[in-house]
């Protein structure tokens, strides 16, 4: 009995090393012809954004396209991702704690794509180590906002508007996918990525250190 617990114990070891380690190789994605287009990974040190460029995202045409021109102006977009009420809220950190334990370890949370205008440089004033730079074929580019559309919960074909911070600050649109501890706004970024072509390692993708190792590997790759 108690050599088929050990058998069991390191079997169990086993899987959990072996999905640790476990690789989900990028999206393949045609070189195809045209400018590469320059994508900015944004790193906060608990939360990823992609920056992209403006005249590009709308230029696909599409749900997202759409949504992003009914924002407010500026040359570049930050894209993100995470839980519907902890994600929008502005609210000092200390009075939000419960709320955060309710976001990760409660299932099936609401969600929600932000897409926030940002005009200027959205790397100026930024330590090097908080940010990555990716120039992405155009073909790698539409796979990626593509996947980004995807987590659109759509109305008549179009985003809908959950809520938006005032003025022409961030504006938050209604995902159908659901946010907790086993996929947080780390974990998206990271498959968003994945769809433009890059290797990711899932089960480690809940840090937006582990996006930036992303971003690093597939440099080096290059």
């Amino acid at each position: 009995m108690m050599r088929l617990g050990g058998v069991v114990i390191a079997s169990l070891l086993g899987l959990i090393a072996g999905l640790w380690t476990w690789t989900r190789q990028g999206a393949e994605v045609a070189l195809g012809e045209g400018s590469p287009v320059v994508v900015h990974i944004l790193n906060n040190g608990f939360h990823t954004d992609l920056a992209v460029p403006r005249s590009a995202l709308e230029a696909r045409g599409g749900p997202l396209a759409e949504a992003s021109r009914s924002v407010g102006a500026g040359d570049w977009i930050l894209i993100g991702w995470g839980d519907a009420k902890f994600f929008t809220d502005t609210s000092p950190m200390e009075g939000r704690l419960l709320d955060g334990v309710r976001a990760f370890f409660r299932p099936a949370n609401p969600s929600v794509v932000m897409l926030d205008p940002h005009a200027g440089d959205p790397v100026r004033g930024l330590p090097a180590e908080k940010v990555r730079t990716l120039s992405l074929s155009p073909a790698a580019f539409a796979a990626m906002t593509g996947r980004v559309e995807e987590s659109l919960a759509l109305q008549d074909g179009r985003a809908r508007l959950s809520t938006a911070r005032p003025g022409a600050g961030a504006h938050f649109f209604a995902s159908h996918e659901h946010f907790w501890i086993g996929y947080l706004c780390n974990s998206w970024t990271a498959r968003v990525l994945n769809a433009a072509g890059l290797d990711i390692r899932p089960m480690r993708a809940v840090t937006a250190g582990e996006v930036v190792a992303t971003v690093d590997r597939a440099a080096q790759g290059a």
